[in-house]
């Protein structure tokens, strides 16, 4: 029997070593110092990590008279001369950040904690409220930059993501829920998470340690204390923890911030194509080994593309040696480059492997006025894009204020699917299309996640 509870004394000191529980018992209080423990590595990070409140103010139509959804109409609101009176709503967000450049003050965060914001308030683990300057927000990418006054700071050391394997340890370090600062562990569950429809860039970090509403700009780090993600989504019911959270890569992140420090904005560049999955069956008529890659559909006219030598039916390997996997891998891949940067694109042709050159060029956009478009255009920015699966489409990026444009109903972020019952993928399509008939436009528009016709007159 004495040895029996001797045996049991042992197994439970080696749970107490493996997970670093230290208990109370009088028998095993002097565990040695060697117990693992994260502490002394969050005490490094820690500090970098910030917590972010933000106040914001947003504009409120109401009707004076009516609140029918019917008399919120804007054709109702028109033609009964409908009184309105503007309200004033204050918004307010809770989020994190994380301190990378402790000598000029940024630190990042996501795009979604401070949009809209009017004041940021940074608050360190120290106690200390600073206010944030935003230096520039990317809503594509979920990523945003904020400058604060560079006195005592402490940034955390940046990471290669591209290094990252599932299974590796990592801890989740941000603002649950307004709390204050927490600390999650858990691990790597998959990697280059993609069509999730969170973002229009996505290659999202998946863990299971525990991110919550509060958790986003926060730091995923690695046992060793470096920033390799910034957590921004979960997946759950009502917004609740169940294992599943994303991050941005720490790769990806850095890239972004490079921009937004340099240009306020991030300049996307093109490098021509439209491209689709490989399939088993087109895997079997291009005679390829798997279904990895994509293929090339379309090339534009005078694209870097076409001026590379790429051509209808190449199948994508790798871009800049970074693996193609899909049509996603392929947007992030062109779509995080600088414009200008030359890019290797490793293709296949005709069942022989060959590398070409290109140089990344900036996405054209062009401007809705004169004589090339209908006259409901004008006012309106356009630009050529592409939908994840690498389809193009014309989207509108801007419509000035009182403009044709505007006043016929198109807003910033209106896709054009087609115009005139014409199916539309580039903008010289979009001429021919819209010179069709100067007094009517019928225009199929995606917004958001629903489609319409639009009938101009």
């Amino acid at each position: 029997m004495e040895r029996r509870n001797l045996a049991k004394l042992h197994i439970r000191l080696a749970a107490a070593c493996i997970l670093g529980v230290v208990f109370t018992s009088p028998a095993i209080a002097s565990l040695p110092s060697s117990v693992p423990t994260l502490a002394p590595m969050l005490e490094r990070v820690t500090p970098a990590v910030v917590n972010i409140a933000t106040r914001g103010k947003v504009v409120v139509q109401q009707q004076d008279l009516f609140n029918s959804p019917l008399f919120n109409d804007p054709f109702f609101q028109r033609f009964f001369d409908l009184p309105q009176r503007r309200r004033e709503r204050e918004t307010r967000s809770l989020g994190s950040g994380v301190i990378v450049d402790s000598q000029r003050g940024y630190l990042l965060t996501n795009h979604h904690v401070i949009d809209g914001a009017q004041t940021i308030t940074v608050t360190l683990t120290d106690g200390r409220e600073l206010d944030g300057e935003l230096i520039g927000s990317d809503p594509d990418s979920d990523i945003a930059v904020v400058k604060i006054p560079a006195q005592g700071l402490t940034a955390l050391s940046i990471g290669d993501s591209a290094e990252l394997r599932v299974g590796d340890f990592v801890v989740a370090i941000g603002n649950p829920f307004g709390l204050g600062q927490t600390v999650t562990s858990g691990i790597v569950s998959a990697l280059g998470r993609s069509g999730l429809g969170i973002e229009d860039f996505e290659d999202f970090i998946q863990t299971d340690a525990s991110i919550n509403p509060g958790n986003s700009g926060g730091a995923l780090v690695s046992l060793d204390g470096r920033l390799i993600g910034i957590n921004t989504a979960i997946l759950g019911p009502n917004g609740g923890n169940i294992g599943i959270g994303f991050a941005i890569p720490s790769n990806m992140a850095m890239q972004i911030m490079e921009q937004l420090v340099a240009h306020g904005e991030v300049r996307r560049g093109r490098l021509g194509v439209s491209v689709q999955e490989v399939t088993p069956e087109l895997a079997r008529a291009f005679k390829l080994d798997s279904t990895s890659g994509v293929v090339i559909s379309r090339v534009e006219t005078d694209s870097p593309a076409e001026r590379a030598g790429l051509l209808p039916g190449d199948v994508v390997l790798e871009v800049n040696g970074r693996r193609i996997r899909d049509s996603d891998a392929m947007r992030n891949a062109i779509g995080l480059l600088r414009v200008g940067q030359k890019i290797t694109v490793h293709i296949i042709r005709d069942g022989t492997e060959q590398t070409l050159e290109a140089t990344i060029e900036e996405t054209a956009n062009v401007q809705a006025e004169g004589g090339d478009f209908s006259r409901h255009l004008r006012g309106a920015l356009l630009s050529q894009q592409f939908f994840s699966s690498g389809r193009p489409v014309i989207r509108i990026d801007d419509v000035r204020a009182n403009s044709e444009a505007w006043q016929a109903g198109l807003r910033p972020g209106d896709l054009i699917l087609s115009a005139n019952r014409r199916k539309i993928h580039d903008l010289d399509e979009l001429r021919a299309a819209t010179g069709l008939s100067e007094d009517l436009l019928l225009l199929n528009i995606q917004r958001g996640n629903s489609a319409l016709f639009v009938l101009l007159q």
